[in-house]
């Protein structure tokens, strides 16, 4: 049996995905670990629906949000996980699931996508480096050294070794360390499954949580958010599952986009359609992922890359560089430069 552990919608998409390219669907089971947020739990009740259509069993176990419920949760899995041949995880950095890898005994661990972290994740094992969000300073707090030990157990985990096989399914562009085996992810479930879109006339706009997790400043992610949609026709603002109800308010009043607050991952938004003809992103997964799921149907992706000085005092160091690599060693899709919207294609 193969175990797998999501926490977000696109996390089991991608098991979903995973899945598809071995054969089939009934030989896994799925834990959903959901956040508290709202948005996050609908799209992935709608996702668990999918994936019992595709002969997938699927569990929904609440592990936030309750006092004790982390403990809980754990003592009803520890049965599962010890019969586990294969474990498949969704978020290396998610501290819970290093906590339920200690667990693990299976000689089999897959790490599906869970976007762009999935590059810093394999970035960070090739190096031999702790693991931490790329958007995070790293500070090491009392929470952070009180967890190190997991953490650390959590990395040898990923190691492939000869009683231990890792592999990491991803669409992204990684290089892997030694050992680790790596499938591409082609989105061939998602387009069986779903489409061709119908393609409309205009663009679509596809938001981002940078403001949300303290990267960029939300007053220049407004002002190109209004620039992008005045260049190109954009009537629509698909909004991420953890932008602010207050700043989607604010972009509708100063833009007039129709803000869409999507019901599953953008990758099946987009396939089952409408879809505009053009799709434009700031630099996020969907410039690597979007490409994949609209082969075919003549889309246009097109990603504005940030500026320096969008970042806020608060970001890590590191923010500028991995979003310009985001963008950078994304395929088949047209660069516009920060601000300038009518920018020619680099590539």
């Amino acid at each position: 049996m193969n175990l797998a552990f999501v926490e977000s919608p696109v996390q089991l998409l991608n098991v979903l995905e995973w899945t598809h390219t071995r054969g089939g669907h009934a030989d896994t089971t799925v834990v959903v670990l959901p956040p508290v947020d709202p948005m996050s739990r609908g799209q992935l009740r709608r996702m668990a629906e999918l994936a019992r259509d595709e002969g997938m069993a699927v569990r929904w176990q609440e592990a936030r949000g309750e006092t004790g419920a982390p403990l809980k949760a754990l003592r009803a899995l520890t049965g599962l996980i010890r019969r586990a041949d294969r474990i498949v995880i969704g978020d290396p950095f998610s501290r819970y699931v290093q906590l339920l890898l200690s667990l693990v005994r299976t000689r089999r661990i897959t790490v599906v996508d869970d976007g762009t972290a999935t590059m810093e994740f394999v970035a960070q094992l090739a190096r031999g480096e702790r693991l931490v969000r790329w958007h995070r300073r790293g500070s090491r707090g009392p929470r952070e050294l009180l967890l190190a030990p997991v953490t650390s157990a959590a990395r040898r985990s990923f190691t492939p070794s000869a009683t231990r096989t890792v592999e990491v399914f991803t669409a992204m562009p990684v290089q892997a360390p030694q050992g680790v085996e790596v499938t591409s992810n082609t989105f061939a479930w998602t387009r069986d499954r779903f489409g061709p879109p119908l393609i409309t006339k205009g663009a679509d706009l596809v938001g981002t949580s940078l403001v949300e997790t303290g990267v960029v400043d939300p007053v220049p992610y407004q002002e190109a958010v209004t620039a992008l949609a005045r260049t190109h026709g954009a009537t629509r603002y698909f909004a991420h599952r953890r932008e602010s109800a207050e700043k989607l308010h604010a972009l509708e009043a100063a833009t007039g986009l129709e803000i869409v607050r999507p019901d599953l991952p953008l990758e099946l938004i987009a396939r089952r359609g409408p879809i505009g003809h053009t799709v434009l992103s700031f630099p996020s997964t969907v410039v690597h992922t979007l490409p994949l799921a609209l082969a075919g149907t003549g889309v246009k992706v097109a990603v504005c890359d940030i500026a320096p000085e969008w970042l806020r005092d608060s970001a890590s160091p590191r923010a500028h560089g991995f979003l310009s690599g985001v963008t950078e060693t994304a395929r088949d899709v047209q660069r516009l430069a920060p601000w300038r919207a009518t920018a020619v294609a680099e590539g």
